[in-house]
């Protein structure tokens, strides 16, 4: 269970277990492990596992991180933060507020990393059609920043690819470095300087 989730709205959000079981910052990732890095975000490989890098059409510029697992997709974004406040409570009443204005549905509940939403979003199916796709936002603060994850896919209903991506999301390290930036600001990600990413490859947004 995690702490903090009837504070106000500044209060930091996140499991009560953090620092050690994830998902870590950089001070505190083992350095031995062999993660991909993608400047704001380290991602451990895993057998099976598909990184997409997803590109905004213009800049160019990566804005999330893409992640394929157990039939399901965990798309990962990075946002600094203030050093002794969250932001997850104010940006998930946004997140929900954004959803039923574009005619979706949300649901609030309190999962394994505090506070989250199961959401409605409309979606066009592959046959034209205009519906629903299921996701679900969760969002964890660590030290001057916000990791915030969507899952979709099989991980809704399937307890054991809910349970994989959960542990994928706690398994994330972000490195938000000493520069200042203004809270809110995507943390910046950059392609792997190495080939061997365990098949990753950008895909605009």
């Amino acid at each position: 269970m995690a702490d903090n989730t009837d504070g106000p709205d500044d209060a930091k959000s996140a499991p009560a277990d953090r620092e050690t079981e994830g998902p870590f910052d950089s001070t505190e990732a083992n350095p031995a492990r062999p993660y991909v890095d993608l400047g704001g975000l380290k991602i451990l490989p895993r057998e099976g596992l598909h990184l997409r890098l997803e590109v905004e059409e213009g800049t160019n510029r990566v804005v999330a991180v893409g992640l394929d697992f157990a039939g399901s997709t965990l798309q990962v974004q990075a946002f600094a933060a203030p050093r002794s406040t969250g932001l997850w409570h104010e940006i998930r009443e946004q997140i929900e507020d954004q959803i039923l204005k574009q005619g979706g549905q949300s649901t609030a509940q309190v999962g394994p990393f505090g506070p989250e939403l199961v959401a409605g979003v409309p979606a066009v199916a592959p046959d034209g059609t205009q519906g629903l796709r299921i996701a679900r936002f969760i969002g964890v603060d660590g030290p001057r920043w916000l990791l915030r994850g969507v899952i979709a896919g099989e991980a809704i209903q399937n307890p054991s690819a809910r349970a994989a991506m959960e542990e994928l999301f706690r398994s994330v390290v972000v490195v938000r470095g000493t520069a200042p930036m203004p809270p809110r600001d995507l943390i910046p990600l950059s392609i792997p300087k190495t080939a061997a990413t365990g098949g990753a490859q950008p895909a605009t947004s």
